[in-house]
């Protein structure tokens, strides 16, 4: 069974030749050894890159698993809408981003003066996985009753079920972008205020 025909779209057809080039020699595979894996010669192969051969779909499947991806992802096309804007919330100097591949995902900058508290009791627990990257100045992570100082481009991860913080350190303020999943989101809704107050 054929994926492409002559009258489909040819930006397409040699779109998902180039990726399975990129994927193969970003994977470090030669074409002999990719070959191998999708069970198919390597003149075979190489014709598929070079597309001086048809793009069938029972191969399309086969390289897909050889290169540790889907077909879904093989074939797909750009988004029109690449480019978004963010939510301003001018009260709590933030924006966030909704990243569309992952709808649960959700990214925030964020511009801290204050020291986050040294206080358990003031800190925030809830369930989730939260990453931040620190693009200007210095920031403090607090985890229960442990410091961490996160410098400009140093980055952190931690379980949002221990009690946590962040604010800026003793020497100015600081900019971060925080990346939540979705139960760490949930745990951050601005029915309190959000990430006001030093917590994370």
């Amino acid at each position: 069974m054929l994926l492409m025909t002559q009258d489909d779209d040819a930006g397409l057809e040699s779109l998902v030749r180039k990726r399975i080039r990129a994927l193969r020699v970003a994977q470090g595979l030669s074409l002999e050894e990719l070959a191998g894996r999708a069970n198919l010669s390597q003149s075979s192969l190489s014709r598929i890159e070079n597309g001086r051969r048809r793009l069938a779909l029972d191969q399309l499947v086969t390289l897909a698993r050889a290169l540790d991806t889907t077909l879904d992802q093989l074939v797909e096309t750009a988004a029109d809408d690449v480019v978004t804007s963010p939510t301003i919330d001018s009260a709590h100097d933030r924006l966030r981003w909704s990243v569309k591949g992952d709808p649960g995902v959700s990214v925030l900058l964020q511009r801290m003066t204050d020291p986050p508290p040294d206080d358990p009791s003031r800190m925030r627990a809830h369930p989730g996985r939260e990453w931040l990257v620190v693009l200007s100045g210095t920031a403090v992570l607090m985890l229960g009753h442990h410091r961490f100082r996160v410098e400009t481009h140093q980055a952190a991860e931690f379980p949002t079920m221990m009690p946590h913080a962040i604010g800026a350190a003793g020497s100015g303020p600081c900019e971060i972008l925080g990346i939540f999943d979705r139960d760490a989101r949930r745990g951050h809704q601005p029915d309190d205020g959000g990430e006001t107050g030093g917590r994370a």
